[in-house]
C-alpha cells in the first residue's frame, strides 16, 4: 500500500547514531525504534506526519458524506473491507457503521484516531462472540453473578 516501507531499528541505535537513524527517512516512510521495556516509537518527517493527518481528515469526510448520503452503501461495503463484519447480525452491523462513521469523524476533528482503533476492536470482538456458538451462548444464556458492591481502593 505504501510505497516506502516501515524501516525497524533498535531505540539504541537512535542514540548511538542520530544522523545515520535519521538518514533512513530518505528511503523509508518511517523508522519503528523497536524498545525493550517500552512500547516501540515511531520516527517520520513531520511534513509525512501532517500528510497522513490530512489524508485521515478526507477520508473521514469523505466517508461521513457517502454514510449520510447513501446509508445503504457502508452497510455493503464494509464486509470488503472488514470481512468480521459477516459475523454481525444485521442491526448490529447498521449500529456499527453509524458508531464507526461518527467516531472517525469525531476522531479526525481531533487529530486523535485511537478512538477509531478501539471502535474497531469493540466491534471485531462482538463479531468473535457471535462467530462462536459457545461463546455466544456462554455470555447470553447463563446468569452472571453479581458480587455486591466494590469498595474503594484506598488512596495512598
Amino acid at each position: 500500500m505504501s510505497a516506502a516501507p516501515l524501516e525497524s531499528v533498535p531505540f539504541s541505535e537512535l542514540l548511538r547514531q542520530p544522523a545515520e537513524t535519521t538518514d533512513r527517512l530518505t528511503r523509508a516512510r518511517a523508522v519503528r525504534l523497536r524498545r525493550r521495556d517500552a512500547a516501540d516509537l515511531v520516527l517520520m518527517s513531520a511534513e509525512r506526519a501532517e500528510a497522513e493527518a490530512e489524508v485521515i481528515d478526507v477520508t473521514s469526510r469523505l466517508l461521513a458524506g457517502v454514510a449520510r448520503r447513501e446509508p445503504g452503501l457502508l452497510r455493503e461495503v464494509l464486509p470488503n473491507a472488514l470481512p468480521w463484519v459477516r459475523f454481525l447480525p444485521a442491526t448490529d452491523i447498521d449500529d456499527m457503521a453509524a458508531e464507526l462513521v461518527s467516531t472517525t469523524e469525531a476522531a479526525a476533528a481531533i487529530g486523535n484516531t485511537a478512538a477509531v482503533s478501539q471502535c474497531l476492536t469493540e466491534w471485531r470482538h462482538t463479531a468473535e462472540i457471535h462467530a462462536d456458538p459457545d461463546l455466544y451462548r456462554a455470555l447470553t444464556t447463563q446468569p452472571l453473578d453479581d458480587f455486591g458492591p466494590v469498595t474503594r481502593p484506598e488512596e495512598q
